[in-house]
């Protein structure tokens, strides 16, 4: 008479399923997105983040260069250093910027993020979105940014500046499109239990248009290296 194991003991019968290995084969390591092997500083660290931008052009330095004709004070921008270290506007946004940020993260699903990234293609090309996430879209690498503003204005539009700043940032990271969010204060005091936003395109014209402007000031500065060596 067999026994009830007689099937394990002889895996040749019949029906009899194989042994399983020991041990099991190592799991492959998770792919690393392409943006986070760009990531050049971080802002946590306040002296190399503020190094690594000066070498290049950041949302920032982009937000001015709204024509031909503001390249040369964004050049002196860069060689001489802002005079501007902040005031009390400046001082609240800071303070605000992780409760914002929280929301967006609980609402949205993008992440904060402190890094400094440079773009696929030139490295002297900068951005420091306030949050970066994986969209549900397939186009520019199904990426999704956030960009957080405080204001004691209410915005009939959204500030040209921003939307450079914003178009940048989506270039730089290669994302499909960013959530601005912007909360009003009276007094410094936050006007609404919520803040507001909006979504924000990719848009490949505005793009293009900053890009050159970018590479533009780059040539200038490297020119003004040049004469002072």
């Amino acid at each position: 008479m067999l026994s009830l194991f007689d099937e394990e003991q002889h895996p040749s019968l019949p029906g009899a399923l194989p042994a399983l290995p020991l041990t099991l084969p190592p799991a492959f390591p998770p792919a690393v997105a392409p943006h986070l092997r760009r990531i050049v500083a971080d802002s946590t660290d306040r002296v190399a983040w503020l190094r690594a931008r000066a070498q290049g052009i950041t949302a920032t330095d982009v937000a001015k260069l709204a024509t031909p004709k503001s390249l040369p004070n964004a050049v002196y921008d860069k060689v001489n250093g802002s005079s501007f270290s902040g005031n009390t506007f400046t001082d609240h946004g800071r303070a605000r910027e992780p409760e914002i940020a929280a929301w967006v993260q609980e609402r949205y699903g993008i992440e904060p993020s402190t890094a400094l990234f440079h773009a696929a293609d030139h490295r002297r090309h900068l951005a420091t979105p306030d949050g970066v996430g994986t969209g549900s879209g397939t186009g520019a690498g199904g990426l999704e940014l956030a960009e957080i503003k405080t204001t004691s204005k209410a915005w009939r539009s959204i500030p040209r500046s921003y939307l450079r700043q914003v178009w940048w940032q989506q270039y730089v990271l290669g994302a499909e499109r960013t959530l601005l969010v912007w909360e009003q204060h009276k007094d410094f005091v936050p006007m609404n239990p919520e803040p507001e936003c909006k979504w924000i395109e990719r848009d490949e014209e505005q793009i293009a248009i900053l890009v050159g402007y970018a590479n533009d000031l780059i040539a200038l500065l490297n020119q003004q290296a040049t004469r002072n060596q």
